[in-house]
């Protein structure tokens, strides 16, 4: 577990904040004429979700999060449930919940390999805190419907459904059965492959 020291407290770093590892969202490190300057974070925590706003001074350290990431396969969803398997050995299951997952859930491929952070505390007990995919992921439209001619009223956009069910706004010139790019941060299209 290494020290950070204030400055280097920033976006995506993950630090043990009040007994919990909580991710870094935001930070701005704010010098004013008098004062030392002080580092002015938002925390998310990993545990239970919630945003914390908090201050580090000069004199102020933080335990960086003693994070393992693990690639993990993803097996099916079901009521809410994401059941993941051990890529090494498929008889070692177990299931996340949704509040876990968030918005990576609707690009998840079946038997699709995902990283997942693994924290351990102080008594040795592992905790899946975050599932991470990779950044550009490709999907089979499933289905595309047809280019009208001269409808640019919607910005020359249309609604398609992947190959895994989820629907995202695409150029008019997708069609079905082509493979596209897709950011999995903000959930847009970015190209067709």
């Amino acid at each position: 577990m290494s020290q950070l020291q204030y400055s280097e407290i920033r976006e995506k770093k993950i630090i043990i904040y009040g007994d919990e590892p909580c991710e870094v969202i935001d930070s701005h490190v704010a010098r004013t004429q008098q004062r030392k300057p002080q580092n002015q974070v938002k925390l998310k925590s990993l545990i239970s979700g919630k945003t914390i706003a908090a201050t580090f001074h000069v004199s102020d350290s933080a335990d960086e999060a003693d994070i393992e990431k693990r690639e993990i396969k993803f097996l099916y969803h079901n009521r809410g449930e994401y059941w993941f398997c051990d890529p090494a050995d498929l008889k070692n299951r177990f299931k996340l919940d949704s509040s876990l997952i968030g918005d990576a859930g609707k690009f998840f491929k079946e038997n699709g390999i995902v990283t997942a952070l693994v924290w351990s505390n102080e008594e040795d007990e592992e905790k899946t805190i975050k599932i991470t995919l990779p950044i550009k992921m490709e999907f089979k439209v499933k289905e595309a419907p047809p280019a009208v001619r001269g409808d640019t009223s919607k910005s020359g956009n249309k609604t398609i459904t992947l190959e895994n069910g989820t629907t995202l706004n695409a150029p008019m010139f997708i069609e079905e059965g082509d493979v596209i790019r897709v950011n999995t941060e903000t959930g847009e299209y970015v190209e067709r492959v």
